[in-house]
């Protein structure tokens, strides 16, 4: 789905007392709050200060900030968000974590809990991410002051976040067969595909307003490419044979130009590759002074890609398109009767 609500994305503290990052999913980040690496940039700093209030609970800069790092992680390495889209990032992260305490507030409301079992896995697995009992005590220090008690709260209300949600969205958000089979019968148009030929090229392109001289070279080296050209029995052979001698820019990639429409290749080159066979080698075909010749790997006729073909990658995006639509909606109605201040 868009955003996975894990455990370790809801326990992202963010940044320690002294204002030093402390990734979740990092570690081995030096978590001394004096530390001299912690961020200078005004906009990583924290006071403890309120952002907003949701039926009277506070959320704070702090909780602001991690699920900034949360969206844009790559603010670490480089002590800022990029101004051009810091707003975007600042407003995208607040609307975050005022779901998540309207959330975290149904969870409370409807009476959800967590087991003692459920508990227990789940820090074992935050664990993890320490390398040491010293480092996980360390972190408790700097983010709880040393309290397991408030690291379980917190623990908690992720955990039971992350319950709602898979209830609320996650498997709600599934996609049937039924459905699959019912969206790709009622939209044909968006699986019909045109022509299509997937083929690897080597040109020979003489300088522009070159000699008579360098172009009967030129004509005689790409006599001898074809002689060449039309011996290689694979994709391989003629990729290297393309590596070594086209001029043209395909050649990096062993000449190949992947699968192509029909209509955004030249008339030429199409009337040839109506006459191949996949494995072929064209002949030379020449425009002015170039001369180029290709070898056909794929010909997709027009047609409509079968389901099979796609289902996957259908199913998923059907499923993210649900899941959005389900999360507004579950949005919208947590907020009907909430009282949302941002500060």
């Amino acid at each position: 789905m868009t955003r996975q609500f894990t455990i370790a994305a809801l326990l992202l503290f963010g940044v320690s007392a002294g204002a030093q990052v402390v990734a979740s999913h990092a570690p081995t980040v030096n978590m001394n709050p004096a530390s001299a690496s912690a961020p200078k940039d005004a906009a990583l700093q924290v006071t403890g200060k309120a952002v907003a209030r949701v039926n009277g609970a506070v959320l704070s800069d702090r909780d602001l900030l991690r699920e900034m790092f949360t969206i844009f992680p790559y603010a670490r390495q480089h002590s800022g968000f990029p101004k051009t889209i810091e707003a975007q990032i600042r407003q995208g992260a607040l609307d975050m974590i005022i779901f998540e305490e309207l959330v975290y507030q149904e969870t409370q409301r409807q009476r959800l809990t967590i087991s003692a079992a459920r508990m227990s896995g789940a820090e074992a697995e935050f664990k993890k991410q320490f390398a040491s009992q010293a480092e996980f005590q360390q972190f408790l220090k700097a983010e709880f002051n040393g309290s397991r008690q408030l690291f379980h709260e917190k623990l908690r209300r992720s955990l039971l976040i992350q319950k709602f949600l898979k209830l609320e969205l996650d498997m709600k958000a599934a996609i049937s067969q039924a459905e699959l089979q019912a969206f790709y019968d009622k939209n044909p148009s968006k699986f019909e595909h045109p022509e299509a030929f997937a083929i690897q090229s080597i040109s020979i392109l003489p300088p522009r307003n070159a000699s008579p001289e360098v172009l009967k070279e030129a004509q005689a080296r790409a006599q001898e490419v074809l002689r060449q050209a039309k011996a290689t029995k694979s994709y391989q052979e003629f990729g290297l044979l393309a590596e070594k001698v086209s001029d043209d820019d395909y050649r990096v990639n062993m000449g190949d130009h992947k699968l192509v429409e029909l209509a955004k290749l030249p008339p030429e080159i199409v009337k040839a590759a109506h006459a191949l066979k996949p494995g072929e080698v064209s002949d030379m075909i020449v425009a002015g002074n170039n001369y180029t010749l290709f070898r056909l790997n794929v010909h997709v006729a027009a047609g409509k890609t079968r389901l099979e073909a796609i289902k996957q990658q259908l199913r998923s995006d059907l499923q993210k398109q649900k899941y959005e639509q389900l999360r507004a909606e579950l949005n919208k109605r947590l907020q009907k009767n909430a009282k949302v201040e941002v500060l």
